[in-house]
Parts: structure tokens; sequence; C-alpha cells
């Protein structure tokens, strides 16, 4: 099983939630395989349950899956690390402080693994303070440049922005997208993302130069009936990546 997400043009991959192995197949051939599926390991009372489930998402998607905590819950991290060890899914979420331990358990450099931070108000700083116990603290602010020293350090692929709540921290996100292109570092753009603001915000990232873009677009485009993603928002989503990239 390939264990690096599909990149459209080798530079961005979607993701997204599914609510069944079902949805996560429609969402999948819209995105035409650009895509990875995300799936909360909270939705699972242990390691086992979760590990089962799950496998039926790889087996379905090319093992288009991304391990989630769920809304970032720290209390996951562990978790998340043990699952995804013995899954070898393409892409897992993380707090800051369990990326070692996720890399350590997955054996090898190839998933992505990404790195939770999130924006301080101040531009070039960011919070690091994102695992189980730090979480409860003040926040741990460094600048950019030595979050991602520190995330390279432990094996991380990548930065987690969130929570974004769109583009209200969009300055302090500019400069994270700069200090990953310069630090060859990949960007995963996290929450309050939908179909109005998500063509800009990639378009920062890519213009910034940044080598490899995994936008999280949850909430905004999943169906309040059925708990489903859209198919036909991840297929507009799609094309705005493509204009992107043009």
């Amino acid at each position: 099983m390939k264990k690096t997400p599909n990149y459209l043009e080798d530079r961005i991959c979607l993701n997204v939630l599914a609510n069944s192995v079902e949805n996560a197949m429609d969402c999948y051939k819209a995105a035409d395989g650009h895509i990875v599926l995300g799936v909360l390991s909270k939705n699972y009372d242990n390691d086992e349950a979760a590990i089962s489930d799950m496998e039926r998402y790889q087996a379905a998607t090319n093992n288009a899956l991304s391990v989630g905590l769920g809304a970032g819950d720290p209390n996951q991290s562990q978790m998340v690390s043990r699952i995804s060890g013995t899954l070898q899914p393409q892409h897992v979420n993380q707090v800051f402080t369990g990326v070692g331990t996720s890399r350590a358990l997955l054996k090898q450099s190839e998933t992505i693994v990404n790195g939770l931070i999130s924006p301080t108000g101040k531009v070039g700083v960011v919070n690091i303070a994102t695992g189980p116990l730090s979480s409860q603290m003040p926040a741990g602010e460094v600048t950019i440049e030595t979050a991602i020293a520190l995330l390279k350090d432990m094996g991380g692929s990548s930065i987690k922005f969130f929570p974004m709540k769109g583009l209200q921290h969009i300055e302090e996100y500019k400069a994270v997208a700069k200090a990953c292109a310069e630090h060859d570092f990949y960007l995963e753009p996290t929450g309050g993302i939908d179909l109005e603001n998500f063509e800009e915000i990639v378009q920062i990232a890519i213009d910034a130069g940044v080598k490899k873009v995994i936008p999280h677009v949850y909430s905004s485009i999943i169906d309040a009936t059925t708990g489903d993603t859209r198919p036909e928002d991840v297929k507009t989503l799609l094309e705005m990546m493509k204009k992107t990239l043009a």
C-alpha cells in the first residue's frame, strides 16, 4: 500500500472527514484521488475497534486514510500513535508533542505526520503547547522557524495551523506559509475553511512556494442531515485546487 498522499500536480492534497466507507469512496472519486479521508480515533472505544474499522477505509480508498484525533483533542494523541503504527496510513494528525511518538511507531518516513500549532495573535509567533498537559498551561510561544525546526527534530512532515477561523489570522498564516517555504516544510491550514475562502487560503500557500499543501475542509461541506461530506463540494474544491496551480 502506498504510504504517501496522491497530490494534485505533486502540490496539493485535500483533507476531508469521511462519515462512512461509502462516503469516503464517493469523496475519493470526486477528488480524482487527490484526497485523504479523515476518520476520528475519538469515535472508537478502543484500539482494536479503530484498527478493524479503519482498515475498511484503507481498502476502499487505496490507503488514503487520515487518522484523526477528534476536534484536535490532545487526549487522543497516544491512541492515534498506537493505531497508526499498526495501520500505516498515508496521513496522521497529531498535537505538537505527539509527533515523535507517531513517527517512532510508524518506523518509516513516508507517512505524513503533522504537528498542531496554534495562532497567537502575533505575526511570526506560534503556540506549540497543544499536548494533553501543555494545552492546559499558558501558551508556549516560539517563532515559527523554531517550531518548524522542533517538528523536524521529531520527524514531523508538516504544520497543522489550527484554529485558523477562516481568514481571521490571515497575516499570521502568511508568515507561517513563508517560513514553511523557506525551511522546506509542508503546511496544513485548518479551521473555518469553506467554499468561499478555500481558494484564497490555498493560493497564499502556493504563491509563498510551499512544496506540499494539505488544506482541511470539515464542517462547512458536511450535510447536516446525513453527516456525510458532500462529494459535489469535494468536486468544487478540486476545481479550485486546479485553479490555484494554473
